[in-house]
C-alpha cells in the first residue's frame, strides 16, 4: 500500500490533528470533528490512526549501526527539574575532538523519531545530544498520547532551563570542539529560537517551525540562524512577520525558508504531514549550515 501523505486526507482534518496534537482541542474534540469527514470507510479513529506515527518504518538509522556509540547521559539542571537526562550519540570513529549539536523534540519529549535525528546528525560527524523534557515525569512513556499529557503538565520555565543546561553540558563534553550548534522541531524549534537569546555561545541554530521567542529579547542573539517554516502552517507563521522584524532591527545573521505546500511537521517523516522533497532539502541545508558555522568557522 503506498504511503498516505497530506494530500490524502481532507484540509479541515489536517486542522483538526494539528489541533489535538498542540492541545488545543481533546482526543474526542478531534473524533467529533473528523467524523465529519469520514469517506470510503475510514472512520474518525481510522483518520487519527493513519495520521499517527510509525516510528519503525521511518527510521534511517538503527540503534544498532557500527558507526555510532550511543549512551544515555544524566546532569544537574539546578534551575530547572534539578535532574535531567538526555540521549548522547558520539561518531564511532573520527577526529579527537568534534563539534557537537543540541537536539531538541517536539512536545511528546524523546520519542524514537527524535532518537533516530540525533543518529542522523552522528553519523554526519557531529556530538549529538537529545535532552528529555519529559525526564521529571518518568520519561518518554512509549504512547503519544500519554506524552502530551504528561508533557502539558510541565512547568515550561523549569523546562526551558533543563535544555540551558544541557547546552552548557554538551559545550563542555570530553571530545567537543568546544562549538555547539541547535536544532529543534515544533515545540523544539521554539526551544532553540529561545536559546539563541539566552546563550551567547551558540554557534548556530536551525529551528524547523518553531514559534519566535520573547521579541524583546531578539537583539541578544549572536548565533546565526537557519529558519524553516511550513507554507500551511498559519498558527506557526502568524508570528514570523514581528520576528524577522526584530532580527532585522538587531542586524542578526539569518536565513529563512517556507518549503511550498508542506504542512507543520513535514520534517518529520513518521506521519502523513511527511514531505520527502521538503524535507530532504531542509535537512542538507541545515548540514550545510552547521558545517560552515560549527567546523569551519
Amino acid at each position: 500500500m503506498p504511503r498516505q501523505t497530506a494530500a490524502d486526507f481532507p484540509r479541515e482534518v489536517l486542522n483538526l490533528f494539528d489541533q489535538y496534537v498542540h492541545g488545543a482541542i481533546s482526543r474526542r474534540g478531534f473524533l467529533d470533528g473528523a467524523g465529519k469527514y469520514s469517506v470510503g470507510g475510514m472512520t474518525a479513529v481510522g483518520l487519527l490512526e493513519a495520521l499517527s506515527p510509525n516510528f519503525a518504518a521511518a527510521q534511517q538509522v538503527p540503534e544498532s549501526d557500527p558507526r555510532i556509540v550511543t549512551s544515555h547521559v544524566a546532569f544537574d539542571s539546578p534551575k530547572g527539574y534539578g535532574k535531567a537526562s538526555g540521549y548522547l550519540v558520539r561518531p564511532a570513529k573520527g577526529p579527537a575532538k568534534i563539534p557537537a549539536v543540541l537536539v531538541v523534540h517536539e512536545n511528546r519529549g524523546l520519542n524514537p523519531h527524535i532518537e533516530d535525528i540525533a543518529r542522523r546528525l552522528a553519523i554526519e560527524g557531529y556530538l549529538a545530544f537529545a535532552p528529555d523534557a519529559l525526564f521529571s515525569a518518568g520519561g518518554y512513556p512509549g504512547d503519544e498520547d500519554k506524552a502530551r499529557e504528561l508533557f502539558a503538565k510541565l512547568d515550561a520555565n523549569k523546562v526551558k532551563a533543563d535544555f540551558v543546561a544541557a547546552a552548557a553540558v554538551l559545550k563542555g563534553m570530553p571530545g567537543t570542539s568546544g562549538r555547539i550548534g541547535a536544532t529543534g522541531f515544533c515545540f523544539g524549534g521554539g526551544v532553540v529560537n529561545f536559546l539563541a537569546t539566552q546563550l551567547p555561545e551558540l554557534n548556530a541554530a536551525a529551528p524547523f517551525y518553531g514559534p519566535p521567542p520573547t521579541i524583546a529579547d531578539v537583539a541578544d542573539i549572536k548565533a546565526p540562524l537557519l529558519l524553516h517554516f511550513a507554507q500551511n502552517d498559519e498558527r506557526i507563521n502568524a508570528g514570523w512577520q514581528a520576528y524577522e522584524a526584530a532580527l532585522k532591527a538587531a542586524h542578526v545573521k539569518y536565513e529563512a525558508f517556507t518549503y511550498a505546500n508542506t504542512e507543520h511537521g513535514f520534517n518529520n517523516d513518521t506521519r502523513p504531514r511527511y514531505d520527502a522533497q521538503a524535507a530532504a532539502l531542509a535537512w542538507q541545508r541545515t548540514l550545510t549550515f552547521f558545517a560552515h558555522n560549527l567546523r569551519t568557522a
